[in-house]
């Protein structure tokens, strides 16, 4: 089988991305990355997608009463004492069933359930539970990698925004009594323009003097460069760039 075509291997990096991808097949795809940086490049481009997706959704927690309807949906009222024997039926045919399948089996169907969960939460639009309207709103993104070609750090805005959403994918090395400075690059070459500081690791959010639409429009790449201050607006990068990365809009 040619894992090269470009449906399979974009379909192929789809799932190994979300997790579906699994048993024999996922380890016969994980071969293929040991030998194809296309392979490899289709993966990284579909996690950014879902880092994308993550830093677009704001969590919330459902009301109690909603987990309450779900408890008496699944398992009914609470039952009265007398009900008991009826109850430890249950208990012994649970774990007979248990003994039957392997750890290996409910794991995999817990971990089906969680994803399922995640799709309809982050979203829902990947299968076909909400309109187009819905989808992730207009927004200026950038995928910041080291020097090695890893992605570190996402960064994200609304195209009307205030505020930059920063996430770090992996831990930055900042050396002691230093800043990880946030620096936008215009596309005619103009000077840096000083963002704001990021954390070492997590996320965080940047206000931004002026709307993302204003301060990104004629700006195609981010950069992270090592300070010993945060840097003022007007002042230049003092070393070089640690993390670069294209700035895009979408919408």
């Amino acid at each position: 089988m040619n894992y090269l075509l470009p449906e399979r291997l974009d379909r192929l990096a789809r799932e190994y991305a979300l997790g579906t991808l699994a048993g024999r097949a996922r380890r016969r795809f994980e071969r293929v990355l040991q030998s194809s940086p296309a392979a490899v490049q289709a993966v990284d481009a579909w996690r950014q997608r879902l880092a994308v997706l993550d830093l677009s959704t704001v969590p919330q927690q459902p009301p109690e009463a909603t987990w309450q309807k779900i408890e008496q949906r699944l398992f009914g009222t609470p039952q009265p004492a007398h009900s008991s024997a009826a109850a430890s039926a249950w208990q012994r045919a649970v774990q007979a069933l248990l003994g039957v399948l392997s750890g290996r089996t409910i794991a995999g169907a817990l971990a089906g359930l969680l994803l399922c969960a995640v799709l309809v939460r982050v979203a829902p639009g990947m299968l076909g539970l909400e309109p187009r309207a819905d989808a992730l709103p207009a927004s200026y993104v950038g995928l910041l990698l080291d020097g090695g070609g890893k992605p570190t750090l996402v960064a994200s805005s609304r195209r009307q925004g205030r505020q930059l959403t920063v996430k770090l994918l992996q831990p930055l090395a900042v050396p002691a009594g230093q800043v990880a400075q946030l620096w936008a690059l215009p596309k005619d070459g103009g000077a840096p323009l000083a963002v704001g500081v990021v954390p070492a690791s997590g996320s965080a959010r940047i206000a931004l003097p002026d709307t993302s639409e204003k301060l990104f429009f004629t700006v195609s790449q981010l950069a992270v460069s090592f300070e010993p201050a945060p840097v003022q607006a007007g002042g230049a990068p003092s070393g070089p760039f640690v993390l670069t990365g294209h700035c895009v809009k979408v919408w």
